[in-house]
């Protein structure tokens, strides 16, 4: 028996919600930061994580905050690759 999902991890969808007709549809994502003293250590943390868990990446992006300790932000966005029994 699978356990309940946490609640706070969830996509909220309405009862009744269909987008499979519509021409743009709705496709959840998650996203996650790396802030890093520098771009080459913000990808370390990235490329660690991935290995680590089982997601297809969709999508990064980069930012730059001056005067912090982390001023380099790797986003990256990913979808949960699920198994084949649980699709």
């Amino acid at each position: 028996m699978k356990p309940d999902p946490d609640p706070d991890l969830c996509l909220a969808v309405p009862e009744g919600f269909d987008d499979t007709d519509a021409e743009s549809q709705v496709h959840p994502m998650a996203r996650k930061l790396f802030p890093a003293a520098t771009a080459a250590d913000a990808f370390r943390k990235a490329q660690e994580w991935v290995k680590e868990h089982d997601v297809f990446l969709v999508d990064v992006s980069w930012d730059f905050a001056h005067d912090e300790d982390e001023p380099y932000t790797l986003s990256i966005y990913f979808t949960f690759e699920l198994a084949p029994e649980d699709t």
